[in-house]
């Protein structure tokens, strides 16, 4: 497989590094395959992707996301969800329940590579576009089994790569084009943003933080009607599985992301 990413894009081979080695190991707490297979097919060296903070960090928010998709697949089984900014996330295997329309949002190069790991799948739709602009909303409308379905929009390592103005384009465009739904966004906070050179991988690459929050709040007063709901800092599941993840929860309780839920 040719490896062509853009510097954003390229933060994508994080989570499948650490994934494909949590898999591999004796107790996975998440379990992919595909991402095996994708470090398999590619030949990557994770050492680079994969080191312990981090890889507790996407173990953490990988396991509380699909805990939150899952409640509210729970709570509407024929939801529609869009994945903004997939990459190369395989959730959708995970939370399935047999009924739910799925739609993986990424830019063109990402898509492009995201159909050649992954077969076609009833009720998933990967669609290529930019979520600075509106061009993918009509596919996920008239891809919608019904116009009233419950949406939710997800944004996973997504935000802090946006400048505040731009995330305001972002919400801006949903609330536009879906007068109702739920996102499910990460939010890193303005210290990560200063002192990301010390991040442990994704200083491996050439993206860039360019916003973060100290509250959900901050992102809910962009656009008028949009209501932060609540927030979870990715401590609370990390402080479960190791020493290290526990010591890094108590001594800089504010220095992880967080997973923040909007409705409106």
């Amino acid at each position: 497989m040719d490896l062509k990413l853009g510097d954003v894009q390229t933060t994508a081979l994080i989570p499948v590094a650490v994934k494909a080695n949590e898999t591999l190991r004796k107790n996975p707490r998440v379990c992919d395959d595909v991402a095996v297979e994708i470090v398999r097919t590619l030949g990557l060296d994770t050492k680079p992707y994969d080191k312990f903070m981090s890889h507790e960090g996407v173990i953490a928010r990988t396991v509380m996301l699909d805990r939150m998709v899952k409640n509210f697949i729970a709570g509407n089984p024929d939801a529609v969800i869009v994945n903004l900014g997939a990459g190369f996330d395989n959730r959708f295997s995970r939370v399935d329940n047999g009924s739910i329309r799925w739609f993986d949002v990424d830019l063109p190069d990402s898509i492009a590579l995201r159909k050649k790991v992954f077969a076609d799948r009833d009720r998933v739709m990967m669609i290529a576009g930019s979520v600075l602009d509106d061009g993918w909303c009509g596919q996920v409308k008239s891809g919608m089994p019904k116009a009233d379905a419950k949406l939710l929009f997800l944004a996973e390592g997504l935000f802090m790569y946006f400048t505040l103005d731009e995330i305001k384009t972002i919400l801006s465009i949903l609330k536009n084009n879906f007068p109702s739904a739920t996102l499910i966004a990460e939010q890193n906070n303005p210290m990560m943003v200063k002192n990301q050179k010390y991040h442990d991988t994704v200083k491996n690459t050439n993206a860039v933080f360019k916003s973060g929050t100290w509250s959900g709040q901050e992102i809910a007063d962009l656009v008028s009607g949009i209501r932060f709901v609540e927030e979870h800092s990715f401590n609370e599941e990390m402080r479960k599985h190791s020493f290290g993840g526990w010591l890094f929860a108590t001594l800089l309780p504010k220095m992880n992301d967080r997973w923040a839920r909007f409705a409106w």
